[in-house]
């Protein structure tokens, strides 16, 4: 049975955090269900995984807490998964729904054009507009769209000071920015607006809608998308990627990469092998037998309840 993986956000103002976090919780856990959601004053930001039944109910109940009624526009989209792609349910509180650390920005009252997916080939083509990556290095490293720009950011908190350093209103008129689900992009655009940019577009349901509706043979996206969750990556129609996370530093690496003779399940990868000292190559290859002999007397198991 595939597991429905649906991803949602909205701003909108919330109060009793505590509360609220409680409620979900509770609601979450007798689902069955997986995954993330974050409450901070400015809306929530979940990414949730579960039985069909399950997600649909899930969805019920949260549009009838009075907080979240009336929630159409809330942006929401799902994929599928073979496997669990989270290990637990989780609720949190944070100032932010996604960090940007920028007190003027205010997605509620100011934020870009959204542009459709199959409309957008059609805008980031046009030799006029500069398109923009709003993710961070290691994800546009992955993939991305032909002749974007790369902030070459190591956070998001960092897209403000690309910004200033290297775009100018006067000669910069028409920007495009997109992001993995469309969350960042709220809070970029509204940034550039209130920099004195003209004409801000984003992609509406970001690179997961695109990748979703836009048939590969018209697709304009190279590569594949980093996801964060353990599918790690997805490709167009949201089909699993190449790509897994090295255990010891947490980088995705590639098929090929984990061809590299600094690639060692693990324990290392090309992205963390010069780093790697000797102790904590100790450490690691002793996460990793036990590990081994966990999963081994686990189909020891499996295999005497057969």
């Amino acid at each position: 049975m595939s597991i429905i993986v649906a991803s949602f956000y909205q701003f909108t103002p919330l109060e009793q955090l505590e509360g609220l976090r409680s409620h979900l919780l509770a609601l979450g856990r007798d689902r069955h269900l997986k995954g993330t959601l974050i409450l901070a004053p400015e809306g929530l930001n979940a990414t949730l995984a579960g039985s069909r039944t399950a997600i649909d109910d899930f969805m019920a109940q949260l549009r009838q807490i009075p907080q979240f009624q009336g929630l159409e526009a809330l942006d929401y989209k799902e994929s599928q998964s073979q496997t669990p792609p989270f290990q637990r349910f989780k609720v949190r509180i944070k100032p932010e729904i996604v960090t940007f650390k920028q007190d003027n920005v205010n997605p509620q009252d100011t934020v870009g054009t959204y542009v459709e997916a199959t409309e957008w080939n059609q805008l980031i083509s046009n030799p006029d507009v500069t398109v923009i990556d709003t993710r961070n290095n290691f994800e546009v490293k992955i993939g991305t769209f032909k002749g974007a720009k790369n902030p070459e950011t190591a956070s998001f908190t960092e897209f403000p000071d690309y910004i200033q350093d290297n775009l100018d209103p006067e000669k910069t008129p028409k920007v495009a920015m997109f992001c993995t689900g469309g969350i960042r992009c709220e809070k970029a655009t509204s940034y550039l607006l209130k920099q004195g940019f003209q004409e801000v577009y984003h992609l509406k349901g970001g690179i997961l809608k695109y990748l979703e509706d836009v048939p590969e043979e018209d697709s304009l996206w190279e590569g594949d998308c980093f996801v964060f969750d353990e599918r790690v990556a997805v490709q167009h129609g949201l089909k699993p990627g190449n790509y897994e996370l090295c255990l010891g530093c947490g980088h995705p690496v590639s098929a090929k990469e984990r061809e590299s003779p600094y690639y060692n399940w693990g324990i290392c990868c090309p992205h963390c092998h010069d780093h790697l000292s000797d102790e904590k190559r100790r450490r690691r290859e002793e996460k990793v037998r036990q590990l081994t002999l966990q999963r081994q007397r686990q189909a020891v198991s499996d295999g005497n309840e057969t």
